[in-house]
């Protein structure tokens, strides 16, 4: 601890107060927030802010301490390709950097940052940051603000740099753990639907993670020209989106499942929304390839009635409740009575799963 040799007593007693709260929980915004309850006696300062995002998703954060009129946080897509702040952190990573380092007062005032925060009511006269480079393609932001003409002391920036290798390793492994829970997650509730490949899309369509067989799958059945730059086919990037977007497509309600037909197969291909492992919503994209015309198990006739065993035969050839119903003269709504009683005898809960268990049969 001989950095702290320089410090006075509050000041120390403070430092000392700021590791253990670094060190007392691996939730983030646990950590961060009351981690700022000690910094901001440290550093003085108006308003502060602690947010976290992934390189080049601009005006794209997880805002972990927001000590800020709101209005900044709704308002910031509008500001942010021309964030003085973030342009020059940005270029100096793990860099405590003030106003004056940044640009020169009068680009200052003239920014329309500067502008902005005082339409808001927060005067923006002061400000000293550093971008925290955690790694893991992660970065995480570290801004106070002043709104009076003070400027911040070459001994406060000099605490916030010696504050910014420990904030920026609490940060990585904080996230990190986070991801590895999230991970968990999603891959519990993916194996639940057993003989599937899986893609794990965000609900902006970015590929989030996917399992081994997917690539290959999804490779066979669609050509280059209709995929995107990614991978990612178009027809299903597309259906997400509607999904997501609340709207619906000629009228229609929104489906969650998608066939496409082959020679001898049939890829199915169903929209399942997942458990959440930070913000936003997650959507698991279950890709299962089917014979075109699965058999019925003989050992099912024994275990279902007539009409669930003629339900099944439908389900099995991947038709959808509304064309089963059309088939057998009944209505939507004793199609799914049957079929829930399929999968209750079949011991499944999915129509995936259900034609994976009549292959293995």
């Amino acid at each position: 601890m001989e950095s702290l040799l320089n410090l006075d007593s509050r000041e120390q007693k403070l430092t000392f107060d700021l590791m253990e709260v670094l060190t007392s929980s691996l939730d983030l915004s646990d950590v961060l927030s009351r981690a700022y309850e000690v910094l901001s006696k440290l550093l003085a300062a108006d308003y502060a802010a602690i947010c976290i995002s992934k390189p080049g998703r601009l005006a794209d954060y997880d805002w972990m301490v927001a000590a800020m009129p709101s209005e900044y946080f709704t308002r910031y897509h509008e500001m942010a390709p021309e964030d003085f702040v973030r342009e020059a952190v940005m270029q100096h990573p793990n860099l405590v950097l003030r106003d004056t380092e940044m640009l020169p007062r009068e680009e200052l005032e003239r920014s329309l940052l500067y502008q902005r925060c005082r339409e808001l009511g927060m005067p923006l006269e002061h400000v000293m940051a550093v971008l925290l480079d955690v790694g893991r393609d992660w970065h995480g932001g570290f801004m106070l603000y002043r709104d009076r003409r003070q400027p911040f002391s070459d001994r406060e920036r000099a605490l916030m740099q010696q504050i910014t290798p420990w904030l920026t390793k609490t940060v990585a492994k904080c996230r990190e753990v986070g991801e590895i829970k999230g991970q968990k997650r999603v891959l519990e509730h993916l194996f639940q639907h057993q003989g599937v490949e899986s893609l794990v899309l965000t609900s902006q369509a970015t590929e989030w993670m996917r399992t081994p067989g997917a690539t290959a799958l999804l490779e066979a059945w669609f050509k280059p020209e209709a995929r995107d730059a990614h991978g990612l086919p178009s027809a299903l990037v597309e259906r997400l989106l509607v999904l997501t977007s609340g709207r619906r497509v000629g009228g229609a309600e929104r489906d969650t499942s998608m066939t496409f037909e082959g020679e001898e197969k049939k890829l199915r291909v169903s929209f399942v929304p997942l458990p959440e492992p930070g913000s936003g919503r997650l959507w698991g994209l279950l890709l299962q390839e089917v014979s075109d015309r699965t058999p019925l198990p003989q050992a099912w006739c024994k275990l279902l009635t007539q009409r669930e065993a003629q339900v099944a035969e439908c389900a099995l050839r991947g038709w959808d409740n509304q064309t089963i119903a059309e088939h057998l003269h009944c209505s939507v709504g004793t199609v799914k009575k049957h079929l829930q009683r399929v999968f209750d005898k079949m011991g499944v809960d999915t129509r995936a799963a259900l034609m994976n268990r009549a292959t293995r049969m």
